[in-house]
């Protein structure tokens, strides 16, 4: 296990440098940072050309990306165009986007798992066929239809809910944009858990378990429903990177300040230290959840087994 976990270290070595330069070159090669800070105003020359040698931009791309990855080594993710350190800005929004992923995560695993392993147990069955149509629907509506229909129901019409989010982002003002965001994912999760448990349901070793003898909860919960979680797994571990740097659109229909609210504000005004920074620590939570996802393989299927 020690032997595996550091040869997946090792290789996130080379896609988190891939994966940052590709970054760093498309934030900064598609538009001119020192043009933005002054918006339509033109700069004067003399004023830009100092900015830019402040800021490395005179020199060439990689350069610039070398300096960068020894800030970030440091601790040091640049300085936002108003002044502001890019980790304050950290330090107020990863919170919060961390919390509503935190709500999304759990919604999109109880709903999702108990609706597919229920649908897989009755296949074809009148709750089989409407799971799948609901699901279908739900994939099919964009997330800003759903996002505002369910604000206006539950937030302004009925008034069961806030329709924004406060400053301070507690967890009950959460529960509404927390199911628009895991809505999408809820239906893939329900439909993935749903085929691998037909799928497992003809395996020899349920079919053993079954002659043995063995009690129908205890086939479906320590045999078939464990072995079937390992591509549901794989999915939500990726979906939690999507889920925190995908909420641009929910943080801007309930008023979220987080990650989302920050990035769209960065791509807005051409903001590149606050869009590379806060993309750069995406990166990390992707690579850490498809390790923590790789661990949980042997926990749930004892048959996988590290070299």
């Amino acid at each position: 296990m020690g032997r595996y976990v550091i040869r997946r270290l090792l290789q996130m070595i080379p896609v988190f440098i891939g994966s940052t330069f590709l970054i760093f070159f498309m934030v900064y090669a598609l538009g001119d940072p020192v043009a933005a800070m002054f918006g339509d105003r033109a700069p004067d020359p003399a004023t830009a050309a100092r900015i830019r040698e402040e800021l490395l931009l005179d020199q060439p791309l990689w350069k610039q990306y070398l300096h960068y990855m020894g800030q970030i080594f440091r601790g040091d993710f640049g300085t936002a165009f108003n002044g502001q350190p890019v980790t304050e800005l950290m330090g107020t929004a990863f919170p919060v986007t961390l919390r509503l992923t935190l709500v999304a995560i759990v919604i999109e695993i109880i709903v999702g798992v108990t609706l597919g392993v229920l649908s897989g147990l009755r296949r074809g069955r009148a709750l089989d066929t409407s799971v799948l149509v609901f699901t279908l629907v739900v994939v099919s509506i964009p997330t800003f239809v759903s996002g505002y229909v369910l604000q206006f129901l539950l937030g302004v019409k009925w008034g069961w809910v806030k329709p924004t989010v406060s400053t301070d982002a507690y967890l009950d003002e959460l529960l509404l944009p927390g199911v628009v965001l895991a809505l999408v994912s809820l239906a893939y999760v329900t439909r993935l858990t749903r085929t691998s448990l037909a799928e497992n349901a003809r395996a020899d070793y349920v079919r053993t378990a079954v002659a043995k003898g063995l009690p129908r909860r205890r086939v479906v919960t320590r045999h078939l429903l464990r072995n079937s979680l390992i591509p549901v797994i794989t999915f939500i571990g990726t979906d939690i990177g999507q889920l925190m740097g995908g909420a641009i659109v929910t943080e801007r229909i309930f008023n979220i300040h987080g990650v989302g609210f920050q990035l769209y504000q960065g791509i807005l005004r051409q903001n590149s230290p606050t869009v590379v920074g806060f993309v750069t620590v995406l990166v990390l939570v992707f690579l850490f959840a498809n390790l923590v996802v790789d661990l949980l393989y042997a926990v749930l299927d004892p048959r996988i087994r590290y070299a």
